[in-house]
């Protein structure tokens, strides 16, 4: 490319009546091309940020998704406007194929579960299995066990998920919600705890269409003229994206009990609302669900005023390879159990046989019962019945029959609510499928080194599996889990379900109160949590700051890090992988990505072969280089202005290339002293470059010499009389703040550039590092062991088999000196080094020198690593 820019010999020379006017020009193509460069900066720092997300291991969602392309979408829309100031009328395909890959883009960000027109309320004996979509899964699975098993269940209707779409499109209010999701940050509890409440009061707050109103009394008045005046209703969400197989929404939205149904116009806003609760919210970014695939369902169920309730799990889904099913049982409504308060009795019943293998009657204290009116309380127990088991021998087998035949009909494991009414017929209330469950994990034996650790605490039960370790953080009241820092170990004294908001914060959790059935162990055991409940004065003997590690398979705590149970724990579940919105952002980086323009002297490098975001950006990137240097089409004012550099220093020859003000005075001549040169990246970049002098390549025994040789036979490239894209000079490009360094050292080529200011939120260093004289293996070798090294001096790098990309952005001048100084250092020393790759103990004593001799360069740097 050099050659061809200056290398011409049939030009003009300026005169210099015309060289101001030249200078002038370029000036102005120069500020375009600094632009392009911030631009180009941008939109490689996003998708760096893109691709660190699809490794699935941090939540993300829509709104990032969105956020993330709109602004890769600016920054390669800018780059195609500056390339044009550039070049006008050079590139007239590439801003059609930009609008094509974007309008692509906003067709992917503009899908959501198929909206269709369905009815705004449906009985539940008319619903089946396949009505998910219009009823939610909790709903249609309700349906489906009436219909289908013929097991009883609560009369009733559902208000389906075509009058939610409605109601949130009356007067503009999807709209609303989702300028404030967009526009307000809820990255921490406090933040989402705002955002939730202003969206929570605004749906409670707005009128419901008038077909939506008329069609739910219709339907409240059809079940009062059947049931009496007395009746009362369940009302219930049921999400689209509730009760499914990898998220079950445990206890995430509002369920009323007992509601008059005169009153179920106002409570159903209410469910409603309570899709946008802090803790749904959170569920749903961390399980990679988009809001539009919620639209909620509701319930509205008569209620059961049962004598004794809980939950059956088809499966242990704390021992899910041993062959017994598990009932958890209260007194009175199923509320006990599910929010975590209270004691549970628990009986373990063996999945063929139906004999119960193992009992635990707890002693309950009280039961959540109907008020005569409305609404339910808690009522205190006699004596006598808080000692009692809440079901009979015959319950529970009954129980364990009905489970089995859940799962059998619905091909999973299932958990499953009940509810024995006061007649002792039994209810279903709800069926989902079983989460959370590990196939094949077992209880090791505690390690007899864990005899050595204090014990701080122990007892209760086991919500959810693994071992963790954290500071305490004590959540007595909601004020002290708006600011609970990440890593932590909750201690609470209930397991409510509005604290799952904690969760993805959290280490481990541990609870005063509760159970394994309850919906906050659910939601621990999906997100790969360890969890003891009901382990008995945690907050008064564990206090905030402390460190701990929890060992929830034997319920204990100990004092400090434990690595023997730490060591043993099961590793954290990597959840985004495989949801929606990560699918979402797979398909959206398909259009950004991938990079199919490498080579600028391929026929094929052409605006219209554009078929990435990356590949626009890397089209724009090279052509402006180009054009800078190309211009004036008749002039040689680039020829003229490149000086070659003076300096005792360097054997190599470099030559200057002045933006706009990278010499302190101007320079006519052909040649520039190092001295009048004022570019603060480029001298940060020339001291690291000429701190410690070069030995020359490193010794090499005869398999890497070989390797050399053959390579250097075998790639035309290395080559020094071919004419290829690499018989280039060592270049410059300067302006005070800003420096490019196109060079070739050795057999390997490089690419520095660099924005150094006061203005820090402009600053970036990215390099380019690419080529060797060995074979494929050491020339990958030697990547990686530059990566290594830069990686220790804060560099973020990327390796794509030979070819290392490293960027430092974001931080202050005397920072950004500091890693250009690295970074010459490195250009410098690691020429031909790719020759000992293949010797580990020659790897080691290069690196170890490398890094003191930086330690030297940089002494106030700390490099992270050995």
């Amino acid at each position: 490319m050099f050659k061809r820019l200056f290398g011409r010999t049939d030009i003009q020379e300026p005169g210099d009546e015309h060289l101001e006017d030249l200078k002038a020009d370029f000036k102005a193509r120069y500020h375009s091309f600094k632009l392009l460069l911030n631009a180009n900066s941008s939109a490689l720092e996003t998708m760096t940020e893109m691709e660190e997300a699809l490794r699935g291991l941090h939540p993300f969602g829509m709104h990032f998704i969105r956020a993330a392309a709109t602004r890769v979408c600016t920054s390669v829309y800018n780059l195609v406007r500056h390339l044009e100031d550039l070049a006008p009328g050079q590139y007239p395909r590439l801003m059609e194929r930009f609008g094509d890959i974007r309008a692509e883009i906003n067709t992917l960000l503009g899908l959501s579960p198929a909206e269709q027109d369905g009815p705004l309320t449906v009985r539940l004996r008319d619903l089946n299995r396949h009505s998910a979509d219009l009823a939610g899964a909790k709903m249609a699975n309700l349906g489906e066990i009436a219909s289908g098993l013929g097991l009883d269940v609560p009369g009733g209707f559902v208000i389906t998920a075509s009058a939610q779409r409605l109601f949130l499109a009356h007067e503009g209010l999807q709209e609303a919600i989702d300028a404030m999701i967009q526009g307000a940050p809820h990255e921490e509890p406090d933040e989402l705890q705002r955002l939730s409440s202003a969206i929570q009061q605004r749906i409670i707050n707005a009128p419901l269409p008038g077909d939506v109103e008329a069609e739910i009394r219709q339907r409240c008045d059809e079940i009062v003229r059947e049931q009496g005046e007395e009746v009362r209703l369940a009302v219930r969400s049921s999400s689209l994206a509730e009760d499914g197989s990898e998220s079950s929404f445990a206890g995430q939205y509002r369920t009323v009990l007992n509601v008059c149904p005169e009153n179920t116009c106002e409570v159903y806003k209410e469910v409603i609302a309570s899709k946008y609760s802090p803790q749904a919210m959170a569920y749903r970014l961390h399980r990679g669900i988009p809001d539009e695939a919620a639209s909620m369902a509701v319930g509205c169920l008569e209620m059961v005023r049962s004598r004794s309730g809980g939950v059956a799990y088809s499966v242990d889904p704390l021992d899910p390879g041993s062959a017994c099913l598990t009932i958890n049982s209260a007194w009175g409504l199923a509320r006990a159990i599910v929010d975590g308060g209270g004691g549970a009795d628990v009986f373990r019943v063996h999945r063929r046989e139906f004999s119960i293998m193992d009992r635990h009657v707890a002693e309950k204290q009280d039961r959540f019962v109907c008020r005569p009116g409305e609404g339910v309380s808690r009522e205190r127990l006699s004596r006598e019945m808080a000692a009692q088991s809440s079901l009979t021998d015959e319950q529970v087998v009954e129980l364990a029959r009905r489970t089995m035949d859940l799962e059998h009909h619905f091909g999973q494991p299932q958990d499953v609510e009940w509810a024995f009414d006061p007649q002792g017929r039994l209810v279903m209330l709800q069926s989902r499928p079983l989460t959370g469950l590990e196939r094949g994990a077992t209880r090791a034996p505690a390690p007899a080194d864990v005899r050595g650790a204090k014990l701080l605490l122990a007892g209760g039960i086991t919500a959810a599996p693994g071992a963790a370790c954290g500071e305490v953080r004590l959540v007595k009241r909601d004020a002290d889990a708006l600011d609970v820092p990440r890593g932590a170990v909750l201690v609470l004294r209930q397991p409510l379900p509005r604290r799952a908001v904690l969760i993805s914060r959290a280490a481990a959790v541990v609870a005063e109160e509760g159970g394994a059935a309850g919906h906050l162990a659910n939601v621990a055991r999906e997100f790969g949590i360890p969890a003891v409940f009901g382990m008995r004065g945690a907050l008064q003997k564990l206090t905030n700051g402390q460190l701990v590690t929890l060992d929830a398979d034997r319920s204990a705590v100990y004092e400090g890090r434990c690595e023997v149970l730490l060591r043993r724990a099961r590793p954290r579940k990597v959840l985004m992988a495989g949801t929606m919105v990560h699918q979402r952002l797979q398909k959206v980086s398909e259009l950004v990505l991938p990079l199919n323009l490498l080579a600028p002297e391929d026929v094929e490098f052409r605006a219209r072969n554009c078929k990435t975001l990356h590949d626009i950006t890397r089209f724009c990137h090279q052509k402006a280089v180009e054009e800078m240097f190309s211009f004036s089409n008749g002039d040689s004012f680039p020829e003229r202005s490149a000086k070659q550099l003076v300096t005792p220093q360097s054997p190599m020859q470099f030559w200057i290339i002045n933006l706009d003000d990278g010499f302190r005075r101007e320079v006519r001549e052909s040649k520039v002293r190092l001295s009048n040169i004022q570019s603060v990246p480029m001298l940060a970049l020339w001291s690291g470059m000429m701190a410690i002098p070069w030995e020359g390549p490193p010794p090499v025994n005869a398999s890497g010499f070989l390797s050399v040789m053959f390579e250097a036979t075998m790639n035309p490239h290395l080559d020094p009389a071919s004419d290829t894209k690499y018989r280039v000079r060592n270049y410059f490009m300067i302006s005070k703040n800003f420096c490019s360094l196109q060079s070739r050292f050795g057999f390997h080529f490089c690419l520095v550039e660099a924005l150094v200011s006061e203005r820090h939120v402009e600053n970036y260093v990215a390099f380019r590092f690419k080529g060797g004289a060995a074979d494929s293996m050491r020339r990958t070798a030697r990547a990686r062991f530059v990566a290594d090294i830069l990686e220790r001096f804060d560099f973020r790098c990327d390796i794509r088999e030979d070819s290392l990309t490293a960027r430092v952005k974001d931080a202050g001048r005397r920072f950004m000196e500091d890693r250009l100084k690295v970074l010459g250092y490195m250009i410098i020393h690691t020429r031909q080094i790719d020759m000992i790759m293949a010797d580990p103990s020659a790897v080691d004593r290069a690196r170890s020198k490398m890094i003191a001799d930086l330690q030297e360069i940089v002494p106030d740097i700390s490099h992270s690593g050995q």
